[in-house]
């Protein structure tokens, strides 16, 4: 007998319930199903299944081999599939998250290029500086900036995403330039209410990293909000590069301690752990990497 035929029907009888649901299902005759399990019990000199005149349950090694037949079944199932994949075409709706500035400046016009090469995709874009739990809200695909938790969640790093401190030329008229990330502390620190940005910033130099913790009297969850207070001479804020490139080369923000770099933030493009990535997912994850890798 077949040996993977056997391992699908005996899948079936546990799943099913007994030999003639499972063997209607697999559409051969319950005499047939009843030879594949013994066939299966015979190899493995095991009893799988306990039978009596009204009802069968699993042995225990019954269930353990049940366990690892549906796994194996998936892996050929998936492997099958892999094939077909890889020449078709994707379509369909793909469901993207990411934080609000990352999203509005980086990965829409990556999203311009995805839509532009795969005419028959549509891509619904979340943008949220929350973290959004993927499976829970039927996410397929996020990026995500900042140290990743633990999770069960497949993470490819993407190119790392740049701080700057900056404040406004009138606040650094009326509180003088910090000289040293030290200095700070003497400095209205305004801080971003999210996953990564805290009351403590760190800055390198030759290798030496240096974390001073700040304090100041305005605190909010959206980086537009942060730029916006201090471009108007609120105070000093650790900023994405990409978001004050402009201010800073109209001098309405002024880089500040300049011999010292804010560690780059780590970034990751993730998506639920799956033994296929679909058409859709694949695409796109390269389509990122391209751009960003």
């Amino acid at each position: 007998m077949d040996h993977l035929t056997s391992m699908r029907v005996f899948v079936r009888v546990v799943e099913l319930g007994g030999l003639t649901p499972a063997a209607a299902a697999e559409r051969i005759s319950a005499t047939m199903a009843g030879k594949h399990v013994k066939y299966l019990e015979e190899r493995l000199g095991a009893r799988l299944l306990n039978r009596t005149t009204r009802r069968q349950s699993l042995t225990e090694a019954g269930q353990i081999y049940y366990q690892r037949c549906k796994h194996a079944l998936a892996e050929v199932e998936a492997a099958d599939a892999s094939v077909s994949s890889v020449q078709s075409a994707p379509r369909g709706v793909l469901r993207v998250s990411a934080a609000m500035l990352f999203g509005i400046q980086a990965l829409t016009p990556i999203v311009r290029d995805y839509l532009g090469r795969y005419p028959d995709m549509r891509v619904a874009m979340r943008l949220d500086d929350r973290i959004v739990d993927l499976v829970d809200e039927g996410i397929d695909v996020a990026i995500r900036i900042g140290r990743l938790p633990d999770s069960s969640l497949v993470a490819r790093p993407l190119r790392p995403y740049r701080l700057v401190a900056c404040a406004a030329p009138s606040y650094l008229e009326r509180h003088g330039a910090p000289r040293m990330p030290e200095d700070l502390a003497q400095h209205n620190c305004m801080t971003f209410l999210g996953a990564w940005q805290q009351d403590r910033w760190e800055f390198g130099k030759d290798g030496e990293v240096r974390g001073v913790a700040v304090d100041g009297s305005f605190q909010v969850n959206s980086t537009h909000a942060l730029r916006a207070a201090a471009v108007s001479g609120m105070g000093v804020a650790l900023l994405p590069l990409m978001m004050v490139e402009d201010d800073l080369a109209s001098g309405d923000l002024v880089r500040l301690l300049g011999d010292y770099v804010a560690p780059e933030r780590a970034l990751h493009i993730v998506y639920p752990s799956a033994r296929l990535m679909t058409p859709k997912l694949r695409t796109f994850v390269d389509c990122v990497l391209e751009h960003l890798g």
